[in-house]
């Protein structure tokens, strides 16, 4: 046989390492829920048209046909590419069963076709977030979306993260107060300034965008701007621009940074930064990125923002505001470079050892008796010596060992520390620590396990 190779951009993990990234997604899964959002899960294909970005079909996309096809065959399907797409479509789809503003969560993977490298990859996990409306979505809901996901980042386990809004209002009000015509042009090359330096950027609103250079010098200004509070009102004012869009963009950028900043705690940083440009050219209003401690070389690990239009059937529109964060984009990195690991690369608890292979019926009564209590474990394979049972446990990580006496009664040995004590299946429970495999990160001074215990570790 061939020797097998790694598929490159389909990442795989191992036991314990997929161990960390189902803690992380159940934290996340129950933070969402706990804000009262709708688990969902929308098919893995669509249509070639509807992932078509304005009318042409991105190279990226990996194409589904059957191996049978005609040759000349097209393809009509192809997976999705992020997880906004299939969402709009199950909202129009949908529409008559779903009640407004409807509140969803998504955890699933996406495909893309771009050349892998660090972060980027071809077959990806996202979680979304998103509360849409029925022809109209009050501001508030900007708010309260953003603040979930700083709820919910907050309780992992990951380096510090910075959450960094912007609004297209204010940007557009300031621009077209400043009497610049084409605004979206002008965010593009504003989004420059993270490769080029200010000077070349500010050249480019000029012979480009057709700018004054003392406009081209006053957008520079207002990128500047990154604050941490209400105070960029009057840090924007400053620069004598007025405009009524601009007023309105001012108020949303502070209320949202207000309204996350009660929530963040003391391992996420939220702050305005005027200089944050992607994706403004086709959000409405808020927009958000959000970058990690230690991992800027990654970029973003997560961002979205407000659409006014995120579907519509030609009669109703339907906006929506929500947040995606990359789960794989983080996970990997941290894992790889030893951030995060898992406790144990199996469920198991508890391995119940076995006397002879005669008594293996006995032993797995004893884990029958424990698992209806919600206790996982599981019967050594072989009625090997003692010494080499708990060997084998410990290479699992498995944290007891059970033993069944020669009288009928029980002991179970903690093998870290060597004590054993009499058991009785129907009422013994390890501590609620060891229940299940615990996330172990560098990033903070806690080892952290199921959901609710991230969460009583903030």
């Amino acid at each position: 046989m061939s020797k097998i190779s790694p598929l490159s951009g389909f990442p795989e993990l191992l036991p314990a390492q997929r161990a960390v990234e189902r803690e992380v997604i159940a934290s996340l899964s129950d933070t969402f829920e706990l804000h009262g959002f709708a688990n969902i899960e929308t098919r893995v294909v669509e249509p070639i048209d509807r992932l078509a970005k304005g009318g042409e079909v991105d190279k990226e996309i990996y194409v589904l046909q059957r191996i049978a096809a005609e040759p000349d065959a097209k393809a009509e399907l192809g997976l999705h590419f992020d997880l906004t797409v299939p969402f709009a479509r199950y909202v129009l789809e949908h529409a008559g069963h779903l009640e407004f503003p409807f509140r969803r969560f998504q955890v699933q993977p996406a495909w893309r076709g771009e050349r892998p490298q660090e972060g980027r990859y071809r077959q990806f996990t996202q979680a979304d977030v998103d509360i849409v409306g029925r022809d109209e979505l009050p501001f508030h809901h900007d708010v309260e979306v953003m603040a979930v996901m700083v709820d919910a980042l907050g309780r992992l386990p990951i380096p510090r993260v910075s959450f960094q809004f912007n609004n297209r209002k204010l940007i557009q009000g300031f621009y077209r107060g400043l009497g610049i015509a084409d605004v979206t042009d002008a965010i593009r090359v504003i989004d420059k300034l993270d490769k080029l330096p200010a000077e070349e950027v500010a050249r480019m609103l000029v012979e480009r965008v057709g700018t004054t250079p003392e406009q081209a010098q006053r957008c520079l200004e207002l990128a500047t701007i990154r604050v941490a509070d209400s105070s960029l009102v009057e840090r924007v004012r400053a620069l004598g621009v007025t405009d009524e869009l601009l007023d309105q963009g001012l108020e949303e950028l502070a209320a949202v940074v207000e309204g996350c900043r009660a929530v963040a705690g003391d391992r996420v940083d939220v702050e305005a930064n005027l200089r944050i440009a992607r994706g403004l050219d086709y959000y409405t209003g808020t927009v958000v990125e959000i970058f990690m401690e230690g991992y800027e070389r990654l970029k973003s690990v997560g961002g979205g923002g407000r659409y006014d239009a995120l579907a519509s059937d030609g009669r109703t529109t339907y906006p929506g505001v929500g947040v995606s964060f990359g789960v794989s984009r983080t996970l990997i990195p941290l894992i790889t470079d030893g951030v995060l690991s898992g406790s144990r690369p199996v469920p198991s608890v508890a391995l119940v050892a076995l006397n002879t292979e005669d008594e293996r019926g006995t032993s797995t009564a004893v884990a029958g008796a424990l698992r209806t209590r919600g206790i996982a474990c599981e019967v050594a394979p072989s009625p090997a010596k003692f010494g080499k049972q708990i060997r084998f446990a410990e290479r699992r990580g498995i944290p007891f060992v059970w033993f069944v006496q020669a009288d009928g009664t029980h002991q179970v040995k903690d093998i870290r520390s060597g004590e054993q004590v009499d058991a009785d299946p129907a009422t013994w429970a390890p501590p609620e620590v060891d229940l299940r495999p615990r996330i172990s990160s560098t990033a903070t001074s806690t080892n952290t396990s199921t959901p609710s215990e991230l969460e009583e570790n903030q």
